[in-house]
């Protein structure tokens, strides 16, 4: 039995040494080298790189879709969770598995399948440009885009929360006179707020950092249709590497500032979840 310990304390370290050396190699070298780039040259190229005009249009760009995407998914994943975990339907799983859709499907073909669709020669784009609407290769579709691909996550997170909070203290607001919108108001939402903040603040993050469905249905035109991720590949290809990395470094930053929030609200609503 003394034998035993010795030979588990040095798998132990074998295994920490192991997972420290993984997330060196495809996470923390590649993250300072991506600062070291932005930087190396001093303050002086970062400043350049984002007073360019390409750059600040791209930031722009990815705050407007990050702007119309976050609240409407918000909506749908508020009004998905009270009907799943409140509602005994038909189809009420093949509607779970609808909303997992794009956890299954890469990005790149989803942007395919809104060119196949909303495309001119697609199937509805004939009608939208006889209109005068143009989806692809503009606003609307990169918007479409983002909302596929960021659709799950309000409702993956709320519906765990209000299944855990069950429906008693609702149905004693109802006892009491309370209409559905006052119930939803004053009982449900601030009891699934801290869940509801952490798919909030997942959609954000997907939303302003994706590039596969973006890409394909955007055209990727430098100044109109170029959004941050987007541009990070057109600097880099085009030899301005301080741009390139100067906004990697943006993106970088605005996944700390998520990973730092994500985790308060982790605690939170494991605080809710376990009180």
């Amino acid at each position: 039995m003394q034998s035993a310990k010795p030979s588990n304390q040095y798998y132990k370290l074998i295994l920490i040494f192991l997972a420290v050396g993984y997330l060196a190699l495809i996470l923390f070298i590649p993250a300072v080298t991506v600062f070291y780039e932005a930087f190396h040259q001093g303050f002086n190229a970062l400043g350049e790189a984002i007073a360019s005009r390409a750059f600040q249009s791209a930031v722009f760009l990815t705050i407007i879709i990050t702007a119309i995407a976050v609240p409407l998914n918000t909506v749908f994943g508020l009004c998905t969770a009270w009907a799943i975990s409140r509602h005994q339907f038909p189809g009420r799983t093949l509607l779970m598995s609808i909303i997992d859709l794009p956890f299954s499907i890469s990005p790149v073909v989803a942007g395919l399948m809104l060119v196949l669709l909303y495309g001119k020669n697609g199937w509805l784009g004939g009608i939208f440009d006889a209109m005068g609407i143009k989806i692809i290769f503009a606003l609307p579709g990169m918007v479409l885009a983002t909302l596929f691909v960021t659709l799950p996550f309000v409702a993956r997170e709320v519906i765990p929360v209000m299944e855990e909070m069950g429906e008693e203290e609702e149905e004693a607001a109802r006892t009491l006179g309370a209409k559905d919108w006052q119930v939803f108001w004053r009982v449900t939402l601030p009891n699934i707020r801290w869940g509801l903040l952490y798919g909030v603040l997942l959609t954000n993050a997907r939303a302003m950092g994706e590039f596969g469905a973006v890409s394909v249905v955007s055209g990727s035109i430098i100044g109109q249709t170029s959004t941050l991720p987007l541009f990070v590949e057109q600097a880099y290809k085009n030899y301005q590497t301080e741009a390139a990395f100067s906004a990697a470094v943006i993106l970088g930053l605005l996944a700390v500032v998520t990973l730092v929030l994500k985790e308060i609200l982790e605690r939170k609503t494991g605080h809710k979840l376990e009180s």
